[in-house]
């Protein structure tokens, strides 16, 4: 008993150590503030973010994705897959301890020397119950638990990437979709006018007040407008659909709410660029990536070393079923055995190789993450600022073809102009007009971009909205 006693001491202070690097975060060089990032900010990243364009039916319908969406659960379904690997490869740290039971009648041969000093023919039973033990003395199990375990933990980063598209998707989409509906109104509207100005010039054409080319003019601005019409309904439909797809559902119509003018403008949120590191999703399933090639190259080395095993086997056997559970039927087996390599011609070693090519490649990959989300975030919050300038110079472009289409009619119907400068002035305020609402739809959409590229808390809030409350 000593001797065993001795022994499993020696055994559990060997086992405290694991061949192979401990990770370590390696050290990234980040900038110390957003070049774009405007001087009014808010603390709104850890928060419900799109509830700020005050649109109940935006917050409905994230809501409904978050709940339906297939590739939310097919994340959640990668979750589940990579907590079984987990259990099943941390299972192994532990005794395993199984169960047998056998029923045998056999006749041998009389022509052996077993089979003439046998009773033939004869029956057996056995019930053993057994355990076996593979004792981790080198790291090797934990190593590729520790890398199970970081498995697990990417799995749920990316997950919560799919949550974080998922709602700046649904976000963006209906903002798309409000524009070309106020596109939709405004060439609908500007078809009316021409139509009118079409019916008016017929008239007078009919009576010799204008010329055919006038009449044909007129009809070319119309056919313009009636062009987009179709168009802009098509991408509407488009849209609709795409938003059913996210929200889970069959392709159908989407409720509307406040129109896009009527949405109010959410506030940048406020972070540092270091703050990255902890926010984005994508950047936290690459480290634990990098963490899980990590663990690899220990499990990948712990192979130079002997594998220690310890099994044993307790049970019944006897040739009669109701003698099984006698005393005298009593049997039991335990030993060890152990298992190294002398000579593997290269195996390990280029198993060790791979192993470590592969934690340079995601190595190389954490910090390629870290640079696009570093990219992501300026851009988002340069194109929210240009497009916001965009959006003044633009508003005052239609209106100033506004004035400028209001002036030619004026000159044009007291005979000071031809009908061409307000033909000119028509089909320039036209599609200035739409490019207005295109723009401000983009300068939203770019506001829900630094969302989506900065990360943050509200992630996890909405990761909460994922399960219905029981």
């Amino acid at each position: 008993m000593r001797k065993i006693m001795m022994l499993l001491l020696i055994i559990a202070s060997v086992a405290g150590c694991a061949v192979g690097p401990d990770y370590t975060r390696p050290t990234i060089d980040t900038p110390k503030s957003f070049l774009y990032e405007p001087k009014e900010t808010a603390n709104t990243a850890d928060g419900i973010w799109w509830k700020q364009f005050n649109d109940p039916v935006l917050d409905q319908l994230i809501a409904e994705a978050l709940l339906n969406n297939k590739n939310a659960k097919i994340a959640a379904a990668n979750v589940e897959q990579a907590a079984g690997l987990l259990m099943s490869t941390r299972s192994y740290l532990f005794p395993q301890v199984s169960y047998s039971g056998t029923g045998e009648r056999q006749y041998l041969s009389r022509n052996t020397t077993v089979g003439a000093l046998s009773r033939n023919p004869y029956t057996t039973f056995q019930v053993f119950s057994g355990a076996s033990w593979e004792i981790d003395l080198w790291g090797r199990i934990r190593r590729l638990t520790e890398a199970a375990r970081a498995q697990l933990l990417a799995t749920q980063e990316a997950r919560r990437g799919v949550i974080l598209t998922l709602v700046s998707e649904v976000a963006s989409s209906y903002i798309q979709l409000r524009a070309l509906d106020e596109q939709l109104v405004i060439a609908r509207t500007t078809l009316a006018t021409y139509g009118e100005s079409v019916r008016l010039f017929e008239l007078q054409y009919k009576y010799g007040q204008v010329s055919q080319m006038t009449v044909e003019q007129a009809k070319s601005q119309y056919e313009t407008a009636a062009a987009a019409i179709p168009q802009l309904e098509s991408q509407i439909i488009q849209t609709e659909n795409a938003l059913c797809v996210l929200l889970g559902r069959n392709p159908g119509k989407i409720s509307r709410g406040r129109s896009l003018t009527g949405l109010d403008l959410p506030a940048i949120p406020a972070g540092l660029p270091s703050q990255l590191l902890e926010r984005r999703p994508d950047i936290l399933q690459a480290e634990q990536n990098l963490v899980a090639a990590n663990a690899q190259i220990g499990a990948a080395k712990a192979l130079y070393f002997p594998s220690i095993s310890l099994t044993g086997a307790l049970g019944t056997s006897s040739e009669q079923l109701k003698d099984l559970f006698k005393g005298a039927s009593g049997t039991y087996s335990y030993g060890g055995s152990i298992v190294g390599p002398i000579f593997t011609a290269g195996n390990i070693r280029g198993q060790v190789k791979q192993a470590e090519a592969v934690q340079q490649a995601a190595l190389l990959a954490y910090q390629l993450a870290i640079q696009n989300a570093f990219a992501d975030s300026e851009n988002a919050l340069a194109a929210r600022q240009k497009l916001e300038e965009q959006l003044s110079s633009e508003q005052k472009r239609a209106a100033a073809y506004k004035e400028y289409s209001r002036l030619a009619w004026l000159q044009y119907n007291e005979g000071y102009a031809p009908y061409l400068n307000v033909l000119y002035a028509q089909t320039q305020l036209f599609p200035a007009e739409l490019s207005v609402v295109q723009t401000r739809a983009a300068m939203f959409s770019a506001l829900v971009n630094v969302y989506k590229a900065m990360g943050g808390g509200w992630v996890m809030e909405a990761d909460k909205m994922t399960t219905t409350k029981k």
